[in-house]
């Protein structure tokens, strides 16, 4: 699945907690470039935890 599909069923709450865990800046940062900064297979696994 594309990361911009997996982004949409993600909440931007649960990617900034996931973002802060590995020391990434969350300040005026969109959804996709927090997920880009991520590794897929946490993005993979927080949209499985989403259930959207």
């Amino acid at each position: 699945m594309e990361i911009e599909e997996l982004v949409k069923k993600i909440d931007a709450k649960s990617l900034r907690e996931e973002a802060k865990k590995r020391d990434i800046p969350t300040r005026c940062v969109t959804k996709l470039n927090l997920a880009k900064a991520l590794p897929s297979d946490v993005v993979e696994e927080l949209a499985k935890k989403s259930g959207k």
